[in-house]
């Protein structure tokens, strides 16, 4: 069996350096990383991880929590995860919970089981108190979802100033009856969502009609049928934001199944900017997050908290962007907005 020795022998460097290519990559020039990486691949070298976690009381694991794996918007903040643990040496153990807030405990309960040695939430549905009393006990940040006044290191994007910005560019257009899509209330970002879009509606002396406002879940079929009951009032919106691409894609069908024409008949708005969104007909006007970015910044806040480094900022509030396209109405092609 290739022992690390082997590898130090014919890298040339001391058993310690390999040590620490396998641990901390990033303290290893790369010409030295390089150098012990092609003779870890030569000899076929397998490091002990369990014989390791018994010294280090160390898994190199991380466990990212997601609320539904089958959203499109997940896959590219998992990458800026994926990418970022990978270069600090540590793996990915990804639990979905499918929306179920018992499925989430337990998968949190595998920090004290200690098969993990941090934990990034993409979703926060738990009570505060039990975040609370786990950020305590282990390191942890919440990503794309948050709790206000929460102290836990948290990476996301302003959900109401941004639904507030998309609604604005409506109104510039000239739409007065907005209505909006919205995802289940018990989630954060669509109370957020919601608020910025009534503020956007009130700033401008707007009327808000409650049945103007359709509770959802975050898929198309959800957003198909809310926007058929907002088709069937007697008196249906001009223009519609909805809580995010998904959802629109299925209003966008549900519109063209009613034999409206989009944004001819209606307008249609977004949220998220999914790959999908520019690629539909019409492309969709949205609210672009930095999913990437989002993943890869609460991995290395991730890794400061499990090598005991101080943080100078627990709140990070990334920059989204308007993408204007087709589906609002608007006659330039694309145009963005910060």
């Amino acid at each position: 069996m290739t022992k690390m020795s082997d590898v130090a022998k014919l890298a040339k460097v001391a058993p310690a350096t390999v040590s620490r290519v396998l641990r901390h990559p990033h303290l290893v020039s790369d010409e030295t990383r390089e150098k012990v990486q092609k003779a870890i691949h030569e000899l076929n070298y397998k490091p002990n991880m369990i014989a390791r976690q018994f010294r280090t009381k160390e898994t190199k694991t991380i466990l990212v929590v997601v609320p539904d794996i089958t959203q499109p918007f997940f896959s590219q903040v998992l990458k800026g995860i994926q990418h970022t643990a990978a270069e600090h040496g540590y793996r990915v153990l990804l639990g979905d919970t499918e929306n179920d807030i018992e499925q989430e405990r337990e998968l949190v309960d595998l920090m004290f089981q200690r098969q993990a040695d941090g934990m990034i939430l993409l979703t926060a549905r738990m009570e505060e108190e039990k975040i609370e009393e786990l950020s305590k006990q282990f390191p942890i940040v919440l990503a794309c979802e948050y709790i206000d006044g929460l102290d836990v290191s948290t990476v996301s994007i302003d959900n109401i100033g941004g639904a507030r910005k998309v609604t604005e560019h409506l109104i510039q257009l000239g739409h007065t009856k907005i209505a909006h899509i919205a995802g289940a209330m018990n989630v954060i970002l669509s109370r957020d969502r919601l608020k910025g879009y009534k503020q956007a509606m009130i700033s401008h002396d707007l009327e808000i009609h409650s049945s103007y406002i359709q509770e959802g879940e975050s898929n198309l079929e959800s957003g198909y049928h809310q926007m058929i009951r907002l088709l069937s009032l007697a008196d249906p919106p001009t223009a519609v934001f909805v809580f995010n691409d998904e959802m629109a894609i299925g209003a966008i069908k549900a519109a063209k199944d009613s034999g409206l024409s989009v944004p001819q008949d209606i307008a249609i708005v977004g949220f998220d900017n999914l790959q999908m969104s520019s690629i539909i007909e019409p492309h969709i006007t949205t609210i672009d997050q930095p999913k990437y970015e989002i993943g890869k910044k609460a991995m290395e806040l991730l890794v400061h908290q499990m090598k005991g480094e101080p943080l100078k900022r627990k709140k990070f509030v990334l920059t989204d962007e308007l993408i204007v396209r087709e589906s609002c109405g608007f006659t330039a092609k694309r145009m963005s907005i910060r």
